[in-house]
């Protein structure tokens, strides 16, 4: 970062990334109209079976739900997530970037979820502004520690919905049954992807040297799965507390169901859109046998809980993350 007027050019690079289409910028919020006109019609339809205006239909829903023990089990897994979360983000900017201790990170990472409420992406910039700032990582480098963390997350989820395909398919939907397929294509590519990080083909050096794809360049294999075993203890809690979750809101699922159909949901999750509202479908289309009103229900408050909650901790680092920032 300069001092004087004129940007930077690692500022303008910042900038130009910011510079969406137009087109990109309202495909989040037509996801997000697409996903609320198909839960309206489910909606809806459940309630006049019922002969039962929409508001009295989830109304009748929301009053059964013991909100008392649901927040028992939210809350804790909530600062867990946030903790696992954190330390991801640490270990990754210490890896690749600059040496951060974690307690330092944990502002960062928490404030950083004020921003994420509609837009993830935009929390991740602003822990990229961060650390330019605050310890001269230039904004390229964090942005290729970031995508890493993401090109990370969707084998971490592949592998536990294969995990989950093999041990429950039997209560598991047909489609379910592409993802071992969908897992092997993904193994190819990954051996592929190694390969041209790792391998010594100058033929591929100048794509490879690009600033984005620095922490690509660096990883190795044991880069890669330590990010995927760090992460494991925040899905294999989120079973659990899914599971008993929806038992609160009248659905009967067993642990080993749930750890097939969660993963596909928080891939869902990651869906550009404000609400998560992918995430909060999935969980209408993945249980047609259900009442899609507990199912709509427990989506949407599942989600958004998590969500505003996150943001409610970021709050608590707030004032030294601003601090740090700009003084």
């Amino acid at each position: 970062m300069t001092d004087g007027s004129t940007p930077s050019s690692e500022t303008k690079g910042m900038s130009a990334v910011g510079r969406r289409p137009a087109w990109q910028q309202a495909l989040p919020w037509l996801i997000t109209l697409a996903c609320f006109a198909y839960l309206y019609g489910k909606l809806s339809g459940a309630a006049g079976r019922e002969g039962l205006t929409l508001s009295s239909y989830l109304g009748g829903v929301f009053s059964n739900v013991d909100w008392g023990n649901w927040l028992l089990l939210m809350i804790p897994y909530s600062f867990f997530f946030f903790l696992i979360d954190t330390g991801v983000v640490w270990r990754v900017i210490n890896y690749f970037n600059t040496r951060v201790a974690y307690r330092d990170m944990l502002p960062i990472r928490g404030s950083s979820y004020i921003l994420s409420i509609l837009n993830e992406q935009v929390g991740k910039g602003a822990m990229g502004l961060y650390l330019n700032r605050r310890y001269g990582v230039p904004g390229w480098e964090v942005g290729s520690s970031m995508l890493f963390i993401m090109f990370c997350e969707f084998y971490y989820l592949l592998g536990w919905a294969t995990v989950g395909w093999w041990i429950g398919k039997e209560s598991l939907p047909e489609v379910f049954g592409w993802i071992p397929y969908v897992a092997a294509v993904a193994s190819l590519v990954f051996i592929a992807w190694i390969f041209v990080f790792r391998g010594q083909s100058a033929g591929l050096a100048t794509f490879r040297e690009r600033p984005i794809f620095k922490a690509f360049r660096e990883a190795s294999p044991r880069h890669y799965g330590m990010v995927v075993l760090m992460r494991s203890p925040a899905l294999l809690t989120a079973v659990v507390v899914y599971t008993l979750a929806l038992r609160l809101f009248g659905v009967d699922v067993g642990f080993v169901q749930m750890l097939g159909y969660l993963p596909v949901i928080f891939f869902g999750a990651a869906t550009p859109g404000p609400m998560r509202t992918v995430a909060i479908t999935l969980w209408v289309v993945l249980f047609p046998g259900n009442k899609a009103g507990e199912m709509a229900a427990f989506g949407l408050v599942q989600h958004n809980f998590f969500i505003f909650f996150n943001a409610a901790i970021g709050l608590i680092f707030l004032r030294r993350a601003n601090r740090e920032l700009f003084d």
